[in-house]
C-alpha cells in the first residue's frame, strides 16, 4: 500500500492507495487532511502507509474468528446494552465460528457465508432450525464485523453485502396469545397467595415488562398519587443480574394506579417490613426482593408463572404475554390507541397499531360506520352508532369516572 500528496484547494493532503475493488475493479484511494504544509503532508502520507502496511501483514494470517473474538466482540462491549452484546457473543460462539472460525479474513467469501446461512436454516443430522428472523440477526452480526474489518483496512470489501439472508418481510409474525378478562381472573386466584403474586398481578394491571416489575423500588411508589414511576429494569446476561436503564427512552415513565393495586402493594410493603424486622434485617429497597434483600431473578420468575399456569384451568401463555393481555383487554374496550402506548412504554403509537393490529378492526368498524350516518343522514343506521368520539374517548372517560 502506498502514499502520496495532493493539494486541493490550497489545503495538502495525504492520499494512501488501497487497491482495486474487487466487486467493482475501480481503485481505491482515501484522503486524509494535513493543513497547509506540504511537508507534513508527506510525513502524514508515509506514517499512514506504513501502519496500513504493517495492518495488512497481520490480515493475511488474521481468521475471521480470531478478528470476531479478539477485536469486534471487546470494541462492541461498552457501545452496547450488555444484554445486546450478550446476544451477540451467543450468535457468535453458537453459529459463525463452528462454520467460518478458522477461515482467514481476508480469504472470505460470500458463498460461504451463503451455505452458513443454508444450513442454519436447513441443519442436517436432526438438528432444531433456526427462524429465518435469528438467521437474519447473525448476517446482521457478520456484516457489522465485516463493515468494522473494511474501516479498519483489514478487508477491501464487505462481502457479507454479497450474500443473500433470508427474507422476512413475508414471514408472518408469530400469533401473540392473550387471555380473556374471565380467564386472567382464573389465573389471578390460582395464584393467590404466591409470595410472587403481587408481581402477576402488577404486569396484569398495568402490562409492565418483566425486567421493569422486578426494577421497582419502594420509591417509586407513590400510594398518595397513585403512581408507579419505572426509571430501571432488572436483566439476566448468563444467570446473572443485571441492572438496566431500560429498554427505550418512553420506558422510563409513570404508571397510573387503580385503588386496588395500590392497596395491595401497600400491604405487600407492610408485610415484607413484618418479615425483616422478625430476623432483624433492614427492610430491602427493592419491592420484589429474595431472602438477602436483592432483586428476584428474571428466571424465577418466569419459572413461577409456568408453574401456576400449568396447575390452572387456563391457555398457556409465556409471562410476557401477560403483558400483552392487559394492552389486548384495553384496547378490546375501545381504550385510545395514545393510552395505551403511554402505559406501556412503546416508542410510539405505531408501533402499538402494528402489533395489535388484529384488535383494531371493531374500531374501525365503529368509525366506517359513523361516516355512513354523516353522508347519509336517512340511514336506519345512524340511529345505532356512536360518533367516534362517543365510542373510543368516551368510552374511556366513562371509565376513568367509574
Amino acid at each position: 500500500m502506498k502514499g502520496y500528496v495532493a493539494r486541493k484547494g490550497g489545503r495538502w493532503y495525504a492520499v494512501i492507495y488501497e487497491g482495486l475493488d474487487p466487486v467493482t475493479g475501480k481503485e481505491r484511494r482515501s484522503w486524509h487532511p494535513a493543513g497547509t504544509s506540504r511537508n507534513e503532508a508527506v510525513k502524514l502520507a508515509d506514517r499512514l502507509a506504513a501502519e496500513r502496511n504493517e495492518l495488512m501483514r497481520d490480515a493475511g494470517s488474521l481468521t475471521f474468528g480470531a478478528f470476531l473474538t479478539e477485536r469486534w466482540l471487546p470494541g462492541k462491549r461498552h457501545v452496547v446494552a450488555e444484554t445486546t452484546w450478550n446476544g451477540y457473543s451467543s450468535k457468535i460462539r453458537c453459529h459463525v465460528l463452528p462454520a467460518l472460525g478458522k477461515v482467514p479474513i481476508r480469504g472470505l467469501k460470500a458463498d460461504q457465508i451463503d451455505r452458513l446461512y443454508e444450513s442454519l436454516l436447513n441443519p442436517s443430522g436432526g438438528k432444531t432450525p433456526l427462524s429465518p428472523k435469528s438467521v437474519m440477526e447473525v448476517h446482521q452480526v457478520i456484516r457489522s464485523a465485516l463493515r468494522e474489518a473494511e474501516r479498519l483496512g483489514i478487508v477491501s470489501r464487505n462481502v457479507a453485502l454479497l450474500a443473500h439472508p433470508p427474507r422476512t418481510r413475508g414471514v408472518p409474525r408469530p400469533e401473540r396469545k392473550a387471555w380473556t378478562a374471565d380467564e386472567l381472573q382464573t389465573f389471578l386466584q390460582a395464584a393467590a397467595g404466591h409470595r410472587l403474586f403481587p408481581a402477576f398481578w402488577l404486569i396484569a394491571n398495568t402490562g409492565m415488562r418483566r425486567n421493569e416489575v422486578l426494577g421497582l423500588q419502594w420509591d417509586d411508589f407513590d400510594p398518595a398519587k397513585m403512581t408507579l414511576s419505572i426509571s430501571r429494569g432488572i436483566v439476566d446476561v448468563g444467570y446473572e443480574i443485571r441492572q438496566t436503564r431500560g429498554k427505550t427512552r418512553r420506558s422510563r415513565r409513570v404508571v397510573d394506579l387503580d385503588g386496588t393495586t395500590v392497596d395491595l402493594l401497600k400491604s405487600w410493603r407492610t408485610w415484607r417490613s413484618a418479615q425483616a424486622q422478625a430476623v432483624r434485617m433492614t427492610p430491602s429497597a427493592w419491592i420484589f426482593a429474595d431472602y438477602n434483600g436483592e432483586p428476584v431473578h428474571p428466571q424465577s420468575v418466569s419459572q413461577a408463572f409456568e408453574r401456576i399456569v400449568n396447575r390452572a384451568d387456563v391457555p398457556t401463555i409465556t409471562l410476557h404475554e401477560l403483558r400483552h393481555t392487559h394492552a389486548t383487554l384495553l384496547l378490546k374496550e375501545r381504550v385510545p390507541v395514545k393510552v395505551v402506548t403511554e402505559r406501556l412504554g412503546h416508542a410510539n403509537p405505531a408501533y402499538t397499531i402494528a402489533t395489535y393490529q388484529h384488535i383494531l378492526p371493531g374500531m374501525q368498524a365503529d368509525a366506517a360506520a359513523t361516516f355512513e350516518a354523516l353522508i347519509n343522514p336517512h340511514t336506519p343506521a345512524k340511529a345505532q352508532v356512536r360518533t367516534v368520539e362517543d365510542s373510543v374517548e368516551g368510552r374511556w372517560k366513562e371509565a376513568r369516572e367509574r
